[in-house]
Parts: structure tokens; C-alpha cells; sequence
């Protein structure tokens, strides 16, 4: 007998002993190839999920023993997992505005935009104002910006703006110059704007950067609710295109209290991250709302800042006139002092910058003021800032290298390059396209790409971004001539340009960008692989699945048999 209890006694010692046996998941990912988007790692077959986060990665058939009662398991059916794509430059009240606003993106020509404005206003009741976006001139047979004269052929009785897709131009009618204030020869031209006037010296109806500002008399202020309803159909958008997160630029300081409440409400499940605009930034400060959300789906820590326009309505700033336009290089819309002076608060306050700068000379001069603001900077060797550049378009050669030095971040859209390929060859002459949309130049000299798509000025489709920085042709697999094919990317340096460095441009490095154990659950599998098919095939695949946070957002649904 007692040999038997000291038995029993040493069995129940050793069982104390024993650790305790690992919970089981809560989701299981298995049934597809999945990238874990580490250096030199080959694709894996599952990956397990506890309370959001990665537990590990491996064998389908090993994982699986894993699971318990209550675990999930989700069969990808041969989908292509990545981790979760962000789309590090959106403008996600824009994408849901293009949802419900006259869409003018597919437009092929003035005469088709006429047809189109002119049937949109019988739809609308008396004198309601016609407002429209997306439409882009580059391509078009009449070669040549629309004019009001245009518009006002088909529609006469109420003004209709109509916002070039760019988001630095609108053709307005003369009904809607006219309501604006805008009515005979200008006296004078705003600052960092410009009136277009014909040879008679008469508006023809375009206005550039800040002389659109002239025409938000006629807009009237979306109400609380329609401003949720817009942000959930950008979100809902995004996240069927496979983003599982997004920078989100130019946010009206404002709205950043109502996009924290909707995703506290479980109505966005998409991860934000804001930059708000620079006219907002002391209010947001004061308001106490840089910051995050307790679950940190939404973090506010950074802000927006414009140095220039748009290269296509020629208001990119550029150190030398246009090569199709002498009379102009552009225009500047920051002024140093009052910009040094926000950049400085924003450095005390440990808020990230944003800063648009699309031509040679707007880039140069946001390098220049980051290098002023860094030099007076007590704390400069040890401040971990991450200020970006977004869409750093047109760099002199000689700044290129300034990027690294500085640490500041390129935020660039690949599909940027494929669009302006009809007229960028144009606007700058053989010799500044050396510098334009850099990708290989920036990363062979140790800069950072954080990829996006600039929706809704471009489509915001993961695929088409992909497709675009590895290929550098055009949708229908055309390249133009100069247009400089060895400053495409690698796949690998593609996937990277969506997850991580998107992940470190927002200090999130450690919790996503790569599928690894410990990091946050966010995948996006397609149809295709995107790091072997084709080049014209990346376009053909389609999204699959969105996961956020172990957490199953969207899945394309079954076709029916």
C-alpha cells in the first residue's frame, strides 16, 4: 500500500510539474499558399490566430491538431494569402463620395462628358447644382482641357463643377462662375491658384489648386450622417478591393471624432490611420484627438501639408517651366515661415508629416524645410519622426539620396506613373523624366517606398498598384518611349511597398507587414499569385478574402454552379 500511494503521490507531483497544455486557436487559416513576406522564407500552408494575433505558421496537417471545440477553420480553397495590403495614401471620404456623386472616371472625350452632364441634369430637380469628379483629359481625341463653353451647351440653368480627377482642378460652368464671384476678366490671381483665361482674357472655367476654393459657396456642408454614410461605403470599398488598412489623407479635423465612433461601432473594420489637414492641426491638438482608438483600429497621428499642385493640370512646382506650356512652372501653395512654424510644432508634438510634393522644385523645397526643421532640433540623433514625402513624383537626381539621408519616407502610387505616361513626357522633356516616379533610384539608394493608390484620383485597386510598380506599362501593356523600364521594382519589393513599409511609415513595423507569430492577424489572399503569375495576368485575379485581426471582413462570394 504504501508503495502505491508513493506512486500515486509521485504521479500527481509530475503532472503538477507538467506545463500547461497551449490553448487552442481561435482561427485556423489553412487549404491555400500563404506569404509570409519574410526575407527568403517560402510560402507556408496555414496560419493559426489567438485574440487577433498570429500564434504560428507551417503545415496545414500540423496546425490543424492544434485546434479545439471552439476554434475556427477557414479553407482558403487554394487562395493566395498575403499579409494584410495598406493603401499608405487614400482619401477614404473621397472613395465614398465617388460612390454616390456623378462618376466621370471612364470618359473618353469632351463630347461623351456633354452627353453625360447633359442627362445627369434632367435626372436633377430645378436649380439643384450639378457636382461631378474623376474625369481626366490626357487621353482624349480633342487634346485639350474641356471649357465652360462646353457645359454650357447641354446645361445653362444651374451651376455644375465638375473636379478633374487629379483633385487640383474643377471645370465650372458660367452659371457656377457666376455664382462663385467669377465674372468677366479676373483683376487678379489667387495665391498658389490660377484662373485660366482664353485669349480674350475670359475665365474658360478651369481653376486650379486654391482658386477652387471660390466655388465652396456653392457647396453645402454634408450632414453628420451623411458624412458616416459616406465613410462606410470608402471603407466597405476598400476592404472588398483586399486593403486591410489605409493611411488616410487630407482629413478634416472634424471628422476624426466620427471615424473613431463608427469604428468603435463596428461599421469601418478597416484599420485607419489618420493625417489630418494642416488647416486643423491646432484644433485636432487641442481637442485631444492625435491619438488612438482603445483598440487602435483608428490611430490620428499626423498631418497633411501641400507644397504644390498637380502635374497634370500644371500645377506640380517645377525649377524650370513646362516644357508644353513656357509661361508656367507651376504653382507653389506653401509659404516658408508660416510652414517652418507648423513644421516645428509638429516635431515638439511628436505628430508625424505628410507633405505633398510632386515636382522637382516642390520636392526640393520640402527636403530643404525638413532639413532646416531637423538641423534646429535639439534631439535630432535619437528622434524616431518618419516624416514622408507623399507622392514624390519629380526629384532632381541630386535629391534622391536626400531622401535616405534624412529619413524621410517616398509615399508614392505606382499607378501615378502608368496614368501620366500619356502626357508626363510632355509636360517635363526627356531629361526630367530621369527623376520621375524613382522607385528603383529611391530604394538602390536606401530610402523607403510606402505604396497607395491616391484614390478616388485613381482607381485604389491593390492589383493595379502591384501591376504598375513591377510592370511600369499601362493598362493594355503599353510603355512610352523614355518612360525609363529599369525604375520598375522586384515582386518582393512590390509586396514590401504594400505591408511593411506601409507598417513602418505608420511605427506599426512590430505589429504588422509580415505574417510571423505575435503579429497582428491581417491577411489578403486573391485568386492569382501575384509573386509568379504573368505580368498581364496580376490584373486578371481577383480578391479574395479580407481578414482584420483573425476576423473574416470580406470573401468573394462562390459562383453559382
Amino acid at each position: 500500500m504504501r508503495a502505491i500511494l508513493a506512486a500515486m503521490t509521485a504521479c500527481v507531483l509530475a503532472a503538477c510539474n507538467q506545463p500547461p497544455a497551449a490553448e487552442a486557436p481561435d482561427q485556423i487559416f489553412h487549404g491555400g499558399t500563404i506569404y509570409t513576406g519574410l526575407d527568403n522564407a517560402p510560402p507556408v500552408e496555414a496560419v493559426s490566430v489567438k485574440a487577433g494575433r498570429i500564434v504560428a505558421t507551417g503545415k496545414s496537417a500540423e496546425l490543424l491538431k492544434t485546434a479545439g471545440e471552439k476554434t475556427e477553420t477557414i479553407d482558403l480553397a487554394d487562395v493566395f494569402l498575403y499579409p494584410g495590403f495598406t493603401d499608405s495614401h487614400v482619401h477614404l471620404f473621397g472613395v465614398g463620395e465617388r460612390e454616390t456623386s456623378l462618376d466621370l472616371d471612364e470618359v473618353k472625350s469632351i463630347a461623351e462628358l456633354t452627353s453625360i452632364v447633359g442627362e445627369a441634369a434632367k435626372m436633377l430637380p430645378a436649380r439643384q447644382i450639378l457636382f461631378g469628379r474623376g474625369w481626366i483629359e490626357t487621353h482624349w481625341p480633342e487634346a485639350r482641357f474641356p471649357l465652360r463653353q462646353d457645359i454650357d451647351a447641354v446645361v445653362s440653368d444651374r451651376p455644375v463643377v465638375l473636379e478633374r480627377a487629379d483633385g487640383h482642378a474643377m471645370l465650372a460652368n458660367t452659371a457656377a462662375l457666376r455664382a462663385a464671384g467669377i465674372d468677366g476678366k479676373p483683376k487678379s490671381q489667387p495665391r498658389g491658384g490660377r484662373i485660366e483665361v482664353g485669349a480674350d482674357g475670359l475665365p474658360t472655367g478651369m481653376l486650379i489648386d486654391n482658386a477652387m476654393s471660390a466655388l465652396a459657396v456653392l457647396q453645402t456642408a454634408p450632414s453628420d450622417a451623411q458624412i458616416d454614410a459616406t465613410y462606410e461605403k470608402g471603407a466597405a470599398r476598400e476592404i472588398s478591393l483586399g486593403w486591410t488598412g489605409v493611411h488616410n489623407m487630407s482629413v478634416p479635423g472634424s471628422h476624426v471624432a466620427r471615424i473613431n465612433a463608427l469604428s468603435d461601432a463596428g461599421k469601418l473594420n478597416l484599420r485607419i490611420y489618420n493625417a489630418v489637414d494642416d488647416k486643423d492641426f491646432d484644433a485636432t491638438a487641442s481637442g485631444g484627438l492625435f491619438g488612438a482608438t482603445a483598440d487602435g483600429m483608428v490611430i490620428t497621428k499626423a498631418v497633411k501639408m501641400y507644397m504644390d499642385g498637380a502635374l497634370g493640370s500644371r500645377g506640380a512646382l517645377l525649377n524650370e517651366p513646362y516644357s508644353d506650356r513656357p509661361d508656367t512652372a507651376g504653382l507653389q501653395l506653401a509659404q516658408e515661415e508660416p510652414t517652418l512654424a507648423l513644421l516645428k510644432k509638429a516635431y515638439d508634438a511628436k505628430v508625424q508629416v505628410c507633405f505633398h510634393a510632386i515636382g522637382d522644385r516642390g520636392n526640393q523645397l520640402v527636403l530643404d524645410w525638413i532639413q532646416k526643421t531637423l538641423d534646429a532640433a535639439a534631439d535630432r540623433s535619437t528622434a524616431d519622426k518618419r516624416w514622408r514625402i507623399e507622392h514624390a513624383q519629380v526629384v532632381r537626381l541630386e535629391d534622391i539620396v536626400r531622401f535616405r539621408d534624412l529619413g524621410v519616407i517616398a509615399s508614392m502610387q505606382p499607378s501615378h506613373a502608368i496614368s501620366d505616361l500619356y502626357f508626363a513626357p510632355a509636360r517635363l522633356g526627356p531629361r526630367r523624366l530621369m527623376g520621375a516616379y524613382a522607385w528603383r533610384a529611391l530604394l538602390e539608394a536606401g530610402a523607403l517606398i510606402a505604396g497607395g493608390s491616391d484614390a478616388p484620383v485613381e482607381q485604389g485597386d491593390p492589383r493595379i498598384e502591384f501591376y504598375a510598380a513591377v510592370a511600369r506599362k499601362d493598362l493594355q501593356g503599353n510603355q512610352g518611349a523614355d518612360w525609363r523600364p529599369e525604375q520598375a521594382v522586384t515582386r518582393e519589393q512590390a509586396l514590401k511597398m504594400f505591408t511593411i513599409w506601409p507598417a513602418y511609415a505608420s511605427f506599426r513595423e512590430a505589429d504588422l507587414g509580415t505574417i510571423e507569430p505575435g503579429k497582428l492577424a491581417d491577411f489578403s489572399g486573391f485568386t492569382g499569385d501575384l509573386m509568379t503569375a504573368p505580368e498581364d495576368q496580376i490584373l486578371k485575379v481577383d480578391p479574395a478574402i479580407t481578414v482584420i485581426g483573425g476576423k473574416v471582413v470580406w470573401r468573394r462570394a462562390k459562383a453559382a454552379n
